[in-house]
């Protein structure tokens, strides 16, 4: 019987969080695995593996990717922020203040997806609030909430 033959490993430097960090990753290794098991960031909750629920997402090169479909080669060279690369942001505070989290399980993705919108356009519409709110999924509340969280910091009091 022959051995399994050893997956090749290729070095990649990644810039994560304003931190280069220098690793080896196999070719189909996804970016959401590298951050979590080789660099210690575990904001990024695997949940659907597929793209669908949202709860992987973090922003590369200030867009929101879902970390479950990159491959950490595709990653090289680009700027990454995870949720712990967030430091007293607006949008985090105003998650605790309106509620919009239950079990905390998806609330990093939705974090960075909202982050991310908010740098993209610092005044979206409630249609653009709505249309990129559905990117992620949370079983255990409402939107309402998380909506609410958003244009407190567009418009705050």
């Amino acid at each position: 019987m022959n051995p399994k033959p050893k997956k090749q490993k290729y070095p990649i430097e990644l810039l994560v969080n304003n931190q280069r960090y220098d690793r080896e990753v196999e070719a189909t290794e996804l970016l959401l695995d590298v951050l979590r098991h080789k660099i210690g960031l575990t904001g990024a909750k695997p949940g659907c593996l597929n793209g669908d629920c949202g709860a992987c997402t973090v922003m590369v090169d200030k867009r929101p990717i879902k970390s479950c479909l990159m491959l950490a080669i595709e990653a090289k060279e680009k700027v990454i922020t995870t949720i712990e690369g967030l430091h007293h942001k607006p949008i985090q505070e105003a998650f605790v203040t309106h509620f919009a989290f239950q079990c905390g399980y998806c609330t990093p993705g939705f974090i960075m997806n909202c982050q991310a919108l908010l740098e993209d356009d610092p005044n979206p519409s409630d249609d653009k609030i709505k249309s990129w709110l559905s990117s992620n999924i949370c079983r255990c509340t409402g939107y309402a909430e998380i909506e609410k969280a958003i244009k407190s910091v567009i418009h705050p009091d």
